[in-house]
């Protein structure tokens, strides 16, 4: 269900827009308010919960993110939905922050390894089902119900983690208030000031740069000094690291930021159905999947270095191949870049943990967790504001088409071409920071390569 929510909105947008009146930019919030949230908050929501206790934080997430979606599918308005969204991020950030804790603490030895299996693939399942999952419901029940079918989730799965799951604590820990502040800041500052350069210029968005600017040295000026910091930025230090980092954020990025732009597309100019949308982003899907199950167990001995750089190379080179698209195009152009990328990802994301454990140490194993997770929620939200800059730019005015009103096919084909080269320039180079910089290391044990 968390991760669902990431991907299940795409292929309802135009639908909200057309019943919410949305602007091409508010769109754009609804898909990148939850990210950013969860993103900002995910390290500090960890310490949070390690303080009041996991499985309290984790019934306190479910029942934020209930709240949100329920506000979400009653929404009047385009700002009350994405204000719900918002909400919907912070319950978000307290349930993923704590879901491979908990994990670990009800489960031991073999079982510890088969059930971080099952949650992995229940994580992937969820993220690529989430535009076919949205088109069945946008097209028999209504957008407002991509949202109103987590209530029933939420009550089950609260009731079974109070039943079954124990509480743990880690004493002794502190919440970096002023740190996640700033990073909330800077993230809001950064992905605020992209959208408004795509609707208002450069010049309407400079101001919120120069407070991106600000709030990124405050960050850092803050986690220097502080005693229990919320990111150690020693960890920098080690290029394994930051070349995993960096490759978690454009993976993000480069694989699924345009799928959003390519839903509106299939059922703005080609006519498409929700679930006709949501089954031609299928390949991706399946492709992911196969090939995460198969690689998990097959690639044991090989170095993250070799699979996660791989995998994004993959994905560089299936977002060119989605270039290809043209005015005339229907939508099977992009089966074989979906089916790429998906490859690419299903190859890149089951290793992308072990590669950011093993380059830092043991004990600072839950911030590198949550500094990843954070690193691609966040490149999923600068991803979409970035691509939809590059999109908007190339195809002019999409007002019309985000309401589902239509559009000049060739200009929108022409925004989706260009926004397909920079995700594939992203992915590529993504790919070679991982194959220049990560060093081959002794893999963890039995490391959760569900996370995310």
């Amino acid at each position: 269900m968390l991760l669902l929510d990431v991907t299940i909105v795409t292929v309802a947008l135009p639908d909200m827009a057309a019943d919410l009146q949305a602007s091409f930019s508010a769109l754009q919030w609804v898909l990148d308010v939850y990210a950013l949230v969860l993103a900002a908050l995910l390290l500090g929501a960890g310490s949070l919960a390690d303080i009041v206790g996991r499985r309290r934080a984790y019934v306190a997430g479910l029942a934020l993110f209930s709240l949100g979606s329920l506000a979400c599918g009653l929404a009047p308005s385009a700002s009350v939905l994405i204000t719900a969204r918002g909400l919907q991020g912070v319950g978000g950030a307290l349930m993923f922050a704590t879901t491979t804790a908990m994990l670990n603490a009800t489960y031991h030895g073999r079982d510890r390894g088969v059930a971080f299996g099952v949650w992995g693939a229940v994580n992937g399942a969820g993220s690529a089902l989430g535009p076919l999952v949205g088109g069945l419901l946008t097209e028999h029940a209504g957008w407002r119900w991509i949202f109103l079918v987590n209530l029933p989730v939420s009550v089950v799965t609260i009731v079974l983690t109070l039943a079954v799951c124990a509480e743990t604590r880690r004493p002794g820990v502190t919440v970096d208030v002023p740190g996640t502040l700033a990073f909330t800041v800077f993230a809001g500052g950064l992905t605020y000031a992209l959208i408004r350069a795509g609707s208002h210029g450069w010049a309407a968005a400079a101001p919120f740069l120069v407070l991106a600017a600000a709030a990124l040295a405050v960050f850092l000026w803050i986690e220097r000094r502080a005693a229990h910091p919320l990111l150690d930025l020693a960890l920098f230090r080690s290029a394994s690291f930051t070349a995993t980092i960096t490759a978690g954020l454009l993976l993000m990025a480069a694989a699924f930021a345009m799928l959003a732009y390519t839903s509106v597309w299939m059922q703005g100019v080609l006519g498409l159905t929700p679930i006709a949308a949501g089954v031609a982003l299928l390949p991706m899907a399946v492709c992911s999947f196969a090939v995460s199950a198969v690689a998990g167990r097959a690639l044991q001995g090989v170095s993250p270095r070799w699979t996660v750089g791989t995998g994004l190379l993959l994905v560089g080179v299936g977002s060119g191949l989605q270039a290809l698209v043209r005015e005339d195009s229907s939508q099977w152009v992009l089966l074989p870049g979906l089916a790429v990328v998906g490859i690419g990802v299903g190859l890149a994301i089951p290793t992308l943990t072990a590669a950011a454990m093993s380059a830092a140490p043991p004990q600072l194993g839950g911030m590198v967790a949550g500094t990843l997770n954070t690193a691609r929620q966040l490149g999923f939200a600068l991803g979409v504001a970035v691509l939809g800059l590059v999109f908007q730019r190339s195809a002019g005015d999409v007002e019309s088409l985000a309401a589902g009103h239509g559009a000049v096919a060739g200009a929108v084909a022409e925004g989706l071409r260009h926004g397909y080269l920079v995700a594939g320039a992203a992915g590529l180079l993504g790919g070679l920071l991982v194959l220049a910089l990560v060093r081959p290391t002794v893999r963890p044990q039995r490391a959760p390569v569900g996370v995310g």
